[in-house]
Order: structure tokens, then C-alpha cells, then sequence
């Protein structure tokens, strides 16, 4: 079975910084791998770098036995970015923005078709969005926004999924419905990468995780990971004692 995602000894610079140094981990189809770690762990790049926007100085990035830019290019992977950068005044509807989506599959003249309308309403039903579907994306709330592009995700119909930190900034209602949504595509069978602060919710909604300081610290099921030696040593902390959903170091 080829590995939904594979990283090899990847190490990324930005000029002198060193922003990933020889990370290397795989995960298989129809898991959830949750990737933690604090700000500047490296966890936006590495999701830059599966996806094949950022290029490795060193190591290999294969998504479904491809490269990260041909997987986007057949639509196999959706990402959902911590910040959109949206002009929040302009009048796109929740609607438009799931349409986005299904860009890859239309034509150039970007006629939606059945298959498209249909695709957008089965992900703005599992999003709980149907009725906001005509409301402005600026009108709605944090949590109501981050579903909005989590169903952008959905529409598009992709294989494999990275979430960077879909929970930050969201409210206890769309929290559990990303939470529940996670959980069924994984029955699917797709497979996501979750990066995340929230290490409380990590052990019920991920098979496994990863956590990143630059280099990957520990990887394993979310007991091993969160194991509170490693926790320690990792961030200078006990496990317990994170504020609210960010680490403290």
C-alpha cells in the first residue's frame, strides 16, 4: 500500500534560519496524525513543504506516491491554511467560497456543473452551513469561517487532508463539528494531517502524532507522544499546564 504521506530527511532553511532540520515521518491512508508543537516548531513550513510550495534543500516529499505539487494538480490533497487572506468586505458568499473548491474540476470558463453544485451542498450539509450558505463570509463568525474553508476542502474531493490549526479562534459549536467531521472522513478512509496547540484533544482525535521542534521530537500514539517526560523536555512544561490552547514555555 503506498503511503498517503511520506517525508524523508526534509530540511528547509529561509536564508540563515533553520526552519526544518532532517524531519522524516509517514502516514498511512484513513489515519488522523495530529502535529504538535509552538509557534516556529517548523509546523506551517512542513505543511508548506508536503504540498510542495516550499522546496527542500534536503530529503523527498511524496503524497500518494507524488509529488505535492502533482497530487495538487489532480486535486488529491485540500488544505485548510491557519489564516485565509480574504478581503472580508467583499461580498463573497459562504457559497462562492466552497465553490473555490471545485475550481480544479471545472473548465476554464469556471461553469459549475451538477457535479459541482452537488459536491458544494454535501459539503456545506456535513459542515453545518447549509443555512448560511447565502450570508456573507465576512458576516460570520470565527468558528463559522473556519468551516466555511474546511468545506472548501471537502468540496474539492481530496484524498488527503492538512488542517493547520482548524481549532484555533473557534467556537465550542463549530469545535465539535470539526471535531465529529475529522473523525468521519478518517472512517472513510482519507487521511489528515491536524496540527494543533490543544494537547487535551489530541488522544480522542488523533490515531497518532508527531511532535516537531524543528526536528521531530517524538512520534507514536498520543500516550507515547504526550508522555510528560517528553512533554518537559520538549517545552519546559508539565502536561496540564498549557494556557488554554496555547503551550507556555
Amino acid at each position: 500500500m503506498t503511503s498517503a504521506i511520506e517525508v524523508v530527511d526534509a530540511t528547509v532553511h529561509y536564508g540563515d534560519v533553520l526552519a526544518l532540520d532532517g524531519v522524516s515521518l509517514t502516514v498511512e491512508p484513513g489515519r488522523i496524525c495530529g502535529l504538535l508543537g509552538t509557534n516556529g516548531s517548523g509546523k506551517s513550513t512542513l505543511f508548506k513543504t508536503v504540498l510542495g510550495l516550499t522546496r527542500p534543500d534536503r530529503g523527498r516529499v511524496r503524497l500518494l506516491g507524488m509529488d505535492g505539487a502533482s497530487a495538487r494538480r489532480k486535486g488529491l490533497v485540500g488544505y485548510v491554511p491557519q489564516t485565509e487572506q480574504v478581503d472580508w468586505d467583499f461580498p463573497l458568499s459562504v457559497h462562492d467560497v466552497v465553490m473555490m473548491g471545485r475550481y480544479g474540476h471545472m473548465g476554464i470558463r469556471r461553469r459549475p456543473r451538477p457535479a459541482d453544485r452537488d459536491a458544494v451542498a454535501q459539503a456545506l450539509a456535513r459542515t453545518d452551513l447549509t443555512d448560511l450558505a447565502r450570508r456573507r463570509i465576512g458576516a460570520l463568525s470565527g468558528g463559522q469561517r473556519k468551516r466555511a474553508f474546511v468545506a472548501r476542502a471537502l468540496a474539492q474531493g481530496a484524498d488527503v487532508l492538512l488542517l493547520d490549526e482548524p481549532f484555533a479562534g473557534v467556537d465550542k459549536r463549530s469545535e465539535a463539528t470539526i471535531t465529529d467531521l475529522l473523525r468521519r472522513l478518517r472512517d472513510e478512509g482519507r487521511t489528515l494531517l491536524v496540527s494543533t496547540h490543544d494537547l487535551a484533544q489530541v488522544p480522542g482525535l488523533c490515531d497518532e502524532a508527531v511532535l516537531l521542534q524543528r526536528r521531530v521530537i517524538a512520534r507514536g500514539t498520543p500516550a507515547e507522544v504526550l508522555h510528560p517526560e517528553i512533554v518537559m523536555e520538549a517545552f519546559g512544561v508539565h502536561v496540564g499546564e498549557e494556557s488554554g490552547s496555547t503551550w507556555t514555555r
